[in-house]
């Protein structure tokens, strides 16, 4: 490996967050996913976790769309949505879901700077209401158009690079943000 490449590795791990991750809940389109993984990859999210009760699992997403994100992401799939939100309710402080509803929050009240979980539903119905009911609340992305909503993967970018914003400001950025056992490990699988 090159010093530029492990230079790179080196960076990217140790901007990695413990404390953000995305729940995508029955994502029909496996594009989709490779989408969001990419994204998630971009704003240094380690754990993304998928549930999936209406589609099989995959052990690879769609490679083009991801460029290959999902080989430095750590996904975590379900196959059954109450041991999901289980597991991540013990990791994460707040859990929110997008849901168009009378108490939803904007996504830009929502703060950043402790331990939080974004659920994104499928594409046509959005999160259940057994996983909304296991979150603490809803938000919304502000929207000032006609159609008011957003592909799936669009909309979990803008939400997770507002968290973001929010978290270089709070400081989170300027230090490993993972646990050491964590970090170690992926340390020794990246080949550093």
């Amino acid at each position: 490996m090159t010093p530029e490449r492990t230079d790179r590795l080196m960076s990217a791990l140790n901007k990695r967050q413990s404390n953000l991750t995305v729940v995508l809940e029955d994502v029909q389109d496996p594009h989709n996913v490779s989408a969001v993984l990419r994204t998630c990859d971009a704003v240094g999210i380690q754990d993304v976790y998928v549930i999936t009760t209406k589609a099989p699992r995959r052990k690879k997403w769609g490679h083009r769309s991801s460029s290959s994100a999902d080989k430095w992401i750590t996904t975590h799939q379900f196959e059954d949505a109450a041991a999901c939100m289980k597991v991540v309710r013990e990791k994460y402080d707040k859990i929110y879901t997008t849901h168009l509803a009378a108490d939803s929050i904007s996504l830009y009240n929502i703060d950043f700077s402790c331990s939080v979980a974004l659920v994104f539903g499928n594409e046509q119905n959005g999160v259940s209401d057994a996983v909304r009911a296991m979150a603490d609340g809803n938000f919304i992305i502000p929207q000032l158009g006609i159609i008011r909503s957003l592909n799936i993967s669009v909309a979990c970018a803008v939400s997770i690079y507002e968290a973001m914003r929010q978290k270089t400001i709070a400081g989170h950025y300027d230090k490993p943000g993972l646990q050491e056992a964590q970090y170690n490990a992926l340390a020794v699988e990246w080949g550093l």
